[in-house]
This record gives C-alpha cells, structure tokens and sequence, in this order.
C-alpha cells in the first residue's frame, strides 16, 4: 500500500521575485503570445472596422476644395501720404493674422452669398439630396425600431416658414463650414481654401471671397474718407464762423478803440508822424521869419540903406518906386540945368520926388508889418501844430494801452485762422485721396476648378486598417488584462505557488465537436481513454499519475481527493479518467462520489457497474446499514472501483465528520493502492473542507479559460489551513491546437512538435 507524500517545492512560499517581475513585465515573448493568443479578435476587428470604413467611404459624397491666393502689397501706394486719414495695412503677423479673420468673418461671407446668389444653389438652400446606401439603412433602421414603439396621438407641429433673414444666415453658416483661410508660411500670402461638393462652385466661391476681400478694403477706405471728409466739412464750417467772428471781433475793436491804421501804423501814429514833420517845418520857417524881421528892424534902425535890406528890395513894389525915383531924379538932374530950384519944374520934381520917398517908406514899413504878421502867423501855426501833437501823444498813450486787447484779439483771431487753413487743405487732401485710394492686396491666384479632396479613399482606407488594428490591439489588451481566467501551468504557479502537474486537453473541440456532441457521436471521456490510450487525453491523466507516485511511499495507499474552486470545472470526469487509468496501469483503484448534492460520478459511472443487489452507497455506509463490501461496484473493464451514492443520499447531517468516514477511509487504505474522492467545489460548499482535511494530498483543477485567478486564490486560501497538502494543479478542457499557438509560456508551447507521439 502506498500513501501520499506531497511535494517539497516550496507550496506555500511567496512567489519568487523573478516570476513577479516576469510576470509584471510585459516582455516581447509575452507580447507575441498575447497576438497569437488574441489574433482572431485582432483580425475580426481590423476587418470590421476596415469594412465600416470602407463602406462609408464609397458611400460619402465627394468633395471639391478650390485655392485662391492674395498677397498683402506691402508697399506704399498713397501719393498724397496721408497715414493720419488712410492707413495701409501692417507687415507685421498680428496685423496678417487679423486680415485672415476678416476674411474668415461673418459679414464677408454675407456678402458672398448675395453676391453670388447662393440662396438659389440646392447645395445651399437645403434641398435634400438623393438618399445613399447608408441613408436608406439608416432610415429602414429607425423604422423598424420604431415599430415596437407606442405611437404618438399628438400631431406634429408644423415649423413656421424660413424668413429670407434667417435663409441667409443658415446658408452663411453653411458657407462659413466649407471656408478654411489660412496665412502662407511667414509669408504675406492669404490662402483661400472652399470646399463643395461641386468643383465649378467651389473654385467660384473662393475666387469670391478674394474679390469681396479686396472691395471690403476699398470700401474700407472709401468709407474713411467719407466720414473724413464729412468731419472736416462740419469742421470747417465751425472754423470758418470763429475766423469770421475772431476778426470781425478784432476789427469792432479796433474801430471802438480808434486803433484804425494805414500803411501798417495806427493813425494816430501816422498823425503825430506828419504832426511833427509840419512842427519842424513851421519852427523853421518862424525862426526865418523871425531872423528876416530882425535884420529888416536892425538895419532900419541903424539907417541903413534901402538897398542893402534884402527883404525890402526883393518887393516890386519897391523896386518900382526905386525905378521911378531914378528917373526923377534924372529928370530933375536934366531940369536942374536949365532951370533953378524954385523953378515950377524943379519943384514940381522935387514934390514928385518927395511923394516917391515917402511912397518908399510907406512900403518899407509895408513890408516890416508885412514880416511881423508872417512872424506871428508861423508863431501860431507852431503853437497850434505843438497843441495838436500833444493832444496826439495823449491819445497813442491810451491806444497802447487798448493795444494789448487787440493784440489777444489778433492773436486769436490768427489761430483760427492757421487752424481752418490746415483744415482746409487736409478737406482738400482727403478729397484727392478718394480718387486714389487703392486695397491693400492683390490677388495673385485665381482659384480653378476645385480638385477632389475628400473622401481621401486610399488615406480613409488606410486609416480604418490601422484604426481596425489598433482597436483590435486595444480590445485585444483589453480582453487580457480582463480576462482572469487561468490558461497556463505557469499562470497557476504565479497565483497560487502550487507546482502545475498536467493539462488535460479538451475532447472534441470548437465547432465539428459541439455538432459531434449534439449528434450523439462524441465519445464520453471516460470510455475515450480506453478507446485511445496513447491519445494526449490519456497520456495527461497517466502524467497525473505519475506526479501522485512520485510524491508518495509505499506504506499505505494514498487517499487524494480531486478538488476544484467552482463547480462545472472537470472534478468528476478526471476522477473517472484517473481512476480508469490507474487501473488498467496495474494500481489497485477505487474512487468516491462524496458529492452528495449533484451526485455526478455516481451517474456517469453507471454505465459501467454491475449491481445484483438492492442499491448501497456511501451514506449507507457512514449510517452503518451497509458493509465495504455492499457499496463497493466494479467497473469490468478496467476492474476499477466505485462506491457511487444513492438517490437519498443528501442528508443535511454531517456525514464527514462522523467516525464512520474516517473508518472507511483506513479500510480502503487496507485493501487500495489509491483511493480518489470525487469532492464537491471548495468555495461553495463547506462540507468539502471536512472532507479534504481528511486526505492525504488534494489535486487542485482548474478549467482552462474559465476559472479565474481570485477563484485559485481563495480557494488556496482555504487550503493552506487543511491537513492535506497539495499533490498539484493541473487545467482541465484545454484547446491544444489553440494553446500551442498562444505562447502561454509552457511546454505545451510546443504541442505541434511533439503531438506526432499520440494517437488521436
């Protein structure tokens, strides 16, 4: 008899610290197993994606993208220079920048569509356009959805009309979604990109938004000038009423203040001027007078001669009566002669004579008053013409004193005046600019007709393969960091720290084996392993043998109970193949249905035990109605054991903890190399723990795929607290050809290479 010695592998050490790190790390050989293990999704999701795309592509409507180019002309064109009205525009990037949002603006691109009148193009008035593919799927879609849904009683409510207001700025909107304008590198070219879905329409319209580009310009500037000039009228009229009033002030003050002026002095200047030049005058001719009548006064009174006063002789009077006398005197020299003094003649001479001196002097003194009253009258002149000027000097003194006043009032006046000349002359300069204003671009590129530029068919389908591979990597990784359940030894190893034993293939896999199955032609596994014995199946089940006699003695037989996490994971198929095997390797077998809930091994063992007898089974055994002998079944032909349970055998006591199952097992260790007990799951059942504690090893399944990481660990849990240690772990239901094309990291890696060695 032989007993269980369970492995000396360090079970229940914590994991080395290269499995962590093998296992934390994501290397390139575990990056490929997971392609080779996750390529069929990959490929179902690139190919879906792939098609998706594909299908919306060739189901889109083309579009046309037309290219028009303006240039920024840099370069002054203003010939009145005037940068204070009209302003060219900037060569630096803030101000290129701004020039490409205004042609990105909303009130550009109204005036494009009234331009061109787009309001009567179906691509932008919203006529429909004839339903695609996808539209007429789309809408058979919603329709069939729509028939499970409770209809609506209410009707609809009607829209009210598109005003042409809110038409033009839904077909702006629309036209503003095709615009892309954007600056040439650090150039100064403005590139106008339109995309439509006609090529001729998309070319017109970009060569559109260039022309209303530079008529904005134009009207940009013809509307400064504009209001420019209509400033400066106004402006003017205001300046050239202060000018008026400004002089008009200057003047009414001048006339009130007698500040009148003549040949660029006031006139009272100009009086006091000839007031002083006739001054001058009349001293001078008073002094002569006065001279003139001292020398006549002084010579007369010295008793002079007539003919030495200058004055007197210069007076025909004198000279006459001088002219006379000397002929008298002839006269009576020639008298004289002749006659006697007392001659009538002589006399008559002499009275002559007489009469003509005294003639003389009358005259002389004539001509004395004659220069006195001249001297008196200059005298007065003088003195009239001295009054005067003073008179004259008292009144300039008040005028200086009135001509600080007029001086502010000219000063203001001349300000106005300079004031409305500059505005004047700007009038006149903004006037000529009107006509010479040009835009501050150019178009240097006409659009053509647009070229294709979307759906980019060859780039769409390129990127829905990588977009299909790449959601096929994600999902792939997706499903791998996700998916939890064990798919190799090693995985096992790294949760739990049990040493892996064998992995046990699945029968009858993917398709044609489901179909075999239903068809009733599939082969049940405890019969395959007679049928086959050098098949893969049997020889994992003759590995797990091999692995329990290694791990024991030869004292006793073992007592190994075959354990699972959750149900459904291969327990009671494995104790049946197992039991089998070992049997027909020489090894005196027996195995146990200690499920007594779903009593699985008892039914599917049924089929190859003999029964002469009223059925017995385990609980009859433990009850003490029945002997080893009544509840032990033999399966002919592999002369393997059974005890099975009857149909009332659940029992809510605890049958496992009575002294009767401890018995039992001693005398199958008596009379059996190996007793296998087909155990219910450990987590959901607690029974199960009775039981195992009461064995000698336990070997822990697990279903390939299926039994998640968290499950292996907490029922490891539970089993580091038992007495029965563990033989091994080992997957159930594993998909070879999958597997060995997966890379899960173990010798079943390379299934393909060594699967020559069985007969399946």
């Amino acid at each position: 008899m032989v007993s269980v010695k369970c492995y000396k592998m360090n079970q229940y050490s914590t994991t080395p610290n290269s499995v962590l790190q093998r296992d934390e790390v994501l290397d390139i050989k575990q990056a490929t197993g997971i392609l080779k293990r996750r390529i069929g999704i990959i490929l179902a999701t690139a190919l879906l994606v792939f098609t998706l795309v594909a299908v919306v592509t060739f189901q889109q409507t083309p579009l046309y993208t037309a290219s028009a180019r303006v240039m920024i002309d840099v370069r002054g064109k203003d010939v009145t220079n005037i940068e204070e009205v009209l302003a060219g525009v900037s060569s630096d990037a803030t101000a290129i920048n701004s020039e490409v949002e205004l042609l990105k603006s909303r009130e550009l691109a109204k005036k494009v569509v009234t331009e061109l009148q787009l309001q009567q193009n179906d691509e932008f008035n919203g006529t429909p356009p004839p339903p695609s593919f996808l539209d007429t799927l789309r809408s058979q879609v919603t329709g069939w959805i729509q028939s499970f849904l409770p209809q609506q009683t209410s009707q609809p409510q009607q829209s009210p009309p598109e005003t042409e207001d809110r038409a033009l700025e839904r077909i702006t909107s629309i036209v503003l979604g095709g615009l892309e304008v954007q600056r040439v590198g650090a150039t100064y070219v403005i590139e106008i990109l339109f995309t439509s879905k006609n090529p001729d329409s998309a070319a017109l319209v970009a060569n559109q938004f260039a022309e209303q580009y530079l008529l904005e310009q134009l009207e940009a500037k013809f509307d400064a000038t504009a209001r420019a000039n209509d400033w400066l009228s106004d402006r003017l009229s205001t300046l050239r009423e202060d000018v008026q009033n400004s002089e008009a002030a200057v003047e009414l003050y001048r006339a009130q203040s007698g500040l009148l002026s003549a040949r660029g002095a006031s006139l009272t200047e100009q009086q006091i001027s000839d007031l002083n030049a006739q001054v001058v005058i009349e001293r001078a001719e008073l002094r002569g007078a006065e001279a003139r009548l001292q020398s006549v006064e002084d010579m007369l009174s010295r008793g002079a001669s007539v003919d030495t006063i200058g004055d007197v002789m210069n007076s025909g009077a004198i000279q006459e009566l001088k002219q006379r006398q000397s002929t008298v005197a002839q006269r009576k020299a020639e008298l004289s002669t002749r006659y006697g003094e007392l001659h009538p003649e002589i006399l008559k001479v002499d009275r002559e004579a007489a009469d003509l001196a005294q003639q003389m002097e009358n005259e002389i003194d004539r001509i004395v008053q004659s220069i006195e009253t001249q001297v008196q009258v200059s005298r007065e002149k003088v003195r009239s013409l001295e009054a005067s000027l003073n008179s004259l000097r008292g009144e300039l003194a008040q005028n200086n004193q009135s001509l600080v006043r007029l001086r502010e009032l000219e000063r203001n006046a001349e300000v106005n005046r300079t004031l409305y000349e500059s505005f004047l002359n700007r009038f006149k300069e903004t006037g000529e600019q009107e006509s010479l204003a040009e835009a501050d671009a150019r178009v240097i590129s006409r659009a053509l007709r647009g070229g294709k530029s979307a759906p980019n068919t060859k780039l769409n389908l390129a990127a829905g393969l990588l977009l299909g591979v790449a959601l096929g990597l994600i999902l792939a990784v997706a499903l791998e960091v996700f998916d939890q359940g064990v798919k190799s030894g090693t995985k096992i190893e790294q949760a739990i720290g049990i040493p892996f034993v064998a992995s046990i293939p699945r029968l009858y896999p993917g398709i044609i084996g489901k179909l075999r199955k239903l068809l009733g032609k599939a082969t049940p596994p405890q019969d395959y392993v007679l049928e086959k014995p050098f098949s893969s199946f049997a020889e994992s089940y003759r590995t797990i043998r091999s692995a329990v006699l290694l791990s024991t003695d030869a004292k006793d037989g073992a007592v190994l109970a075959i354990a699972s996490a959750l149900p459904g994971e291969g327990k009671t198929t494995s104790v049946l193949c197992l039991g089998r095997v070992s049997a027909l390797a020489g090894s005196k077998t027996v195995i146990l249905d200690c499920d007594l809930r779903r009593q699985t091994l008892t039914k599917s063992a049924s089929f190859s035990t003999k029964r002469d007898t009223e059925p017995k089974g385990l609980t009859e055994f433990l009850n003490g109605d029945a002997t080893l002998d009544d509840i032990l079944m033999k399966d002919e032909q592999t002369n393997c054991y059974v005890i099975p349970l009857t149909a009332n055998s659940n029992s809510p006591k605890d049958v496992f903890t009575a002294p009767g199952f401890d018995k039992l097992l001693n005398e199958l260790r008596k009379q059996f190399d190996l007793i296998i007990l087909d155990t219910p799951p450990i987590l959901p059942v607690s029974e199960t723990r009775l039981i195992i504690d009461q064995c000698d090893g336990v070997l822990l399944l697990a279903r390939w795929g299926k039994t998640k990481k968290s499950a292996l660990v907490s029922a490891n849990d539970i089993l580091r607290k038992l007495t029965a240690k563990p033989v091994g772990s080992a997957l159930t239901q594993v998909n070879f050809l999958a597997r060995s094309s997966s890379g899960y990291g173990d010798y079943y890696d390379h299934y393909s290479a060594y699967r020559k060695y069985y007969v399946d």
